[in-house]
């Protein structure tokens, strides 16, 4: 294939001929007022809530051609013909635009600003490419084909396309304000439910419709934050990538979900099935699992925790259902099980010990209730505390603890009882009871209490 020399427009005009030559002149004015008239109709459009498609039809009828606007990879994002239906243009253009060449003009006309023609090249026909500005991007680039239609100048398809593509600049360009403004007033209704401060319960309903939330159905609101090691640079633009991913992820699988990221997290307020029979795990939870496993694998060296509030059905209890979930992150993190999806429903007892500000003073009390055991029980505290759990939560039951440890029950019975001497406890006794349980519960949610892993009996 031979290869394509482009040759760029000079903005130079249409060449004037000779004054001898009416018949030539006639044609040339003509062809001035076709363009002006075309410059006008394709202004027009700028100003009117037209899209680029509209631009492409415009010159695909008056030019007797085929247009598309293309990104820098190649795909069309709008394309007309005047000989093709609408449905055909856009596999049209891509089957004629093929040219191996092609993407480095575009890469060319994206540097120079300028319009590209290129000639006829064995079965290739004519091609002029034009860059699509936004501001000081290149996101987009109109390209008109010969088709063999009615002969136009070559000038004149150069002038036409430069402009067109100016034209759909300004489109572009508004569009993007147009998101933007919409992105900015959606962010603002997601941060007044999530945050609760509507100045009554009518307004929180006005904002939960507008985003399509349903109240008469349950919800949950999740929160996904980024557990990053440092506040540098390249760790902020980890983090924007994995809340695009996270994001990405839920308006994929999720699209009924109200989805916003809030600086370094991303906020998910997700509806739950309807009816019986209810899977075991909520959507949330398994909605999050699958986005944690995910992100796992893009982001490999990364570390995500997902805290998923209780359901909430009245918009004025969003607010309440993410405030639980933040707090099924802070103390998902306290228990040392950063980058899991933990619902707060789940964490029981811990809502409480975990409210407490100081987590050395949880620490000392269920280091003053196991204490001597800790200092006498030679290297057994690990069997010790796993017997006694799991006895408190088979209701005091040698028989099924045992089943569940797989040791005999007399072992239980004589480790429960090992215990009461080293520590002074009853076990009989409600209160002591009580206190074992509960310094249990902080054992296991608050990192830094001294667990035994010696060898059981």
């Amino acid at each position: 294939m031979a290869e394509l020399r482009p040759s760029f427009h000079r903005g130079s005009g249409p060449a004037v001929i000779g004054a001898a030559d009416s018949s030539g002149i006639d044609r040339e004015n003509l062809a001035l007022r076709k363009l002006v008239a075309l410059y006008r109709h394709l202004s027009g459009l700028a100003v009117q809530d037209a899209g680029i498609e509209a631009v492409a039809e415009l010159i695909a009828e008056r030019m007797d051609t085929t247009v598309a606007v293309v990104d820098e990879t190649m795909d069309v994002i709008a394309a007309a013909s005047s000989t093709h239906r609408l449905a055909d243009a856009a596999e049209y253009v891509q089957g004629r635009v093929a040219h191996p060449r092609l993407a480095q003009v575009l890469g060319i006309t994206g540097r120079t600003r300028r319009a590209v023609h290129l000639p006829e090249v064995g079965e290739t026909a004519p091609v002029i490419v034009a860059p699509i500005l936004v501001g000081n991007d290149v996101p987009a680039y109109l390209i008109t084909l010969d088709d063999g239609g009615p002969e136009t100048g070559e000038d004149l398809r150069l002038l036409l396309t430069e402009h067109a593509a100016t034209i759909c600049g300004v489109i572009l360009g508004r569009e993007r304000v147009v998101a933007a403004a919409a992105t900015r007033v959606r962010h603002d209704l997601v941060e007044g439910l999530l945050s609760g401060k509507g100045s009554d319960s009518e307004e929180l309903q006005r904002w939960a419709r507008h985003l399509g939330y349903d109240d008469k159905r349950d919800h949950r609101v999740m929160a996904l934050v980024l557990d990053g090691p440092d506040s540098s640079a390249e760790q902020a633009e980890l983090d924007r990538r994995v809340s695009t991913a996270a994001e990405r992820f839920f308006t994929t699988h999720a699209p009924d979900a109200i989805t916003a990221v809030r600086d370094s997290e991303v906020a998910v307020v997700m509806a739950e099935p309807q009816g019986t029979g209810l899977p075991e795990r909520s959507r949330a939870a398994r909605s999050a699992e699958a986005c944690l496993q995910r992100l796992g694998e893009l982001f490999p060296g990364s570390t995500v925790t997902v805290g998923i509030g209780g359901l909430c059905r009245a918009p004025l209890e969003i607010s309440r259902s993410y405030d639980e979930a933040r707090r099924t992150i802070d103390a998902t993190r306290r228990m040392g099980r950063g980058g899991t999806a933990v619902v707060f429903d789940d964490l029981g007892i811990h809502r409480l010990l975990l409210q407490v500000a100081d987590p050395g003073q949880l620490r000392r009390f269920a280091t003053e209730v196991f204490g001597s055991l800790t200092q006498q029980s030679r290297g057994n505290l690990a069997a010790y505390l796993s017997t006694l759990g799991c006895y408190f939560r088979e209701n005091n039951s040698p028989q099924r603890a045992s089943k569940r440890l797989h040791v005999h029950p007399n072992t239980v019975t004589y480790r429960v009882r090992r215990v009461e001497e080293l520590t002074g406890l009853d076990f009989g006794n409600y209160r002591d009871r009580l206190m074992a349980q509960v310094a249990l519960e902080i054992m296991d949610a608050v990192p830094g209490v001294p667990h035994d892993t010696g060898e059981g009996l």
